[in-house]
């Protein structure tokens, strides 16, 4: 039986000029903005529009980019500055963005520049999203994902699975239908910003609902609703938070301490930890949602990513060290 494990947690609570500025003009432009947005369905067209208008952007430079096609949806081998050709150790990472929008485009500078903090490259997957396909089987692209990893003869102590925001939901959602259907489980498991807990009662009564620079919480119950299409929140199945987690690869989480999804990680670093799985969780303060975005512009998102690199390293070496003596 798994027993209780010590969880690590490291707080930041100074916050950089540049962070200050930066949150201000952004809650400045998107507070009136979110205020304004119609009550009713979601746009899914006008969503999906976010990544095709981000093709543009270029990781930096000295990165590089392959396109790969799996028999639904694309995906992308992404190599950071500075990261060889070398594909036998692999971060498999899956976007945010509410399981209806960004995508390869969004995202690619930000994994670029995690990609080589951590100095192996990154298979980013553009997953199917809703309306296209429901929201359990957004999770089911991302399985697919992982087994064409074990398929392409990377070995399972040699991948660490990531995501951001709704991508850290799939993050563990992904490794869970992993241990039901008997594959081995990845090296490790990195959540940034994730929304863990589809319930939203926690998050309601959470500090941090006040808190937050540019919360979304007074939108999520109509949003959480149409996207889930009838589930239940509480379904272990639905919030990773709520599911049996003895068994899973170490994990790290990383949040702004000030934001409303806050207290998913919070929580699910507990229970992680009380089911035995060793587990680091950290917090910055005055940051906004997934503030690794910024890449080297704030002093805080690059030392969140060279934590980001230096905890896959270690995973990836603490994995192999086990599989040897075992």
């Amino acid at each position: 039986m798994d027993r209780p494990v010590p969880l690590v947690i490291e707080r930041h609570p100074h916050v950089s000029w540049r962070a200050r500025a930066l949150a201000a003009g952004v809650q400045a432009v998107l507070t009136p903005a979110i205020r304004r947005m119609p009550q009713g369905p979601i746009d899914f067209h006008r969503a999906a529009s976010l990544d095709r208008l981000a093709r543009r952007a270029r990781p930096p430079r000295g990165s590089r980019v392959e396109r790969v096609r799996l028999e639904d949806f694309h995906a992308e081998w992404v190599h950071g500055p500075g990261v060889g050709r070398d594909r036998s150790r692999v971060i498999l990472y899956f976007h945010g963005g509410g399981w209806i929008s960004c995508g390869l485009n969004t995202h690619r500078r930000m994994i670029a520049h995690l990609s080589g903090a951590a100095g192996i490259p990154a298979l980013s997957v553009a997953y199917r999203m809703l309306p296209e396909v429901t929201f359990a089987e957004e999770a089911l692209d991302c399985l697919a994902a992982y087994r064409w990893l074990l398929e392409q003869g990377v070995s399972p102590r040699d991948i660490v699975m990531s995501g951001d925001s709704a991508g850290g939901y799939l993050t563990f959602a992904t490794a869970l239908l992993a241990r039901e259907d008997g594959l081995p489980l990845p090296a490790g498991l990195i959540a940034l910003s994730p929304m863990l807990d589809m319930d939203l009662a926690a998050k309601t009564a959470h500090p941090n609902a006040e808190l937050d620079r540019v919360s979304l919480l007074p939108l999520l119950d109509a949003f959480v609703a149409e996207i889930l299409g009838g589930l239940d929140p509480l379904d272990p199945k639905v919030s990773p938070v709520r599911a049996d987690l003895r068994g899973l690869p170490p994990s790290y989480l990383c949040c702004s301490s000030s934001e409303v999804l806050a207290c998913d990680s919070e929580t699910m670093a507990e229970r992680l930890a009380a089911a035995g799985v060793p587990t680091r969780l950290q917090t910055w303060a005055g940051q906004l949602h997934v503030f690794q975005m910024f890449g080297s512009a704030l002093p805080e998102s690059k030392a969140a990513i060279a934590t980001y690199g230096e905890w896959t390293r270690d995973a990836l070496s603490r994995a192999r060290e086990k599989e040897q003596a075992a």
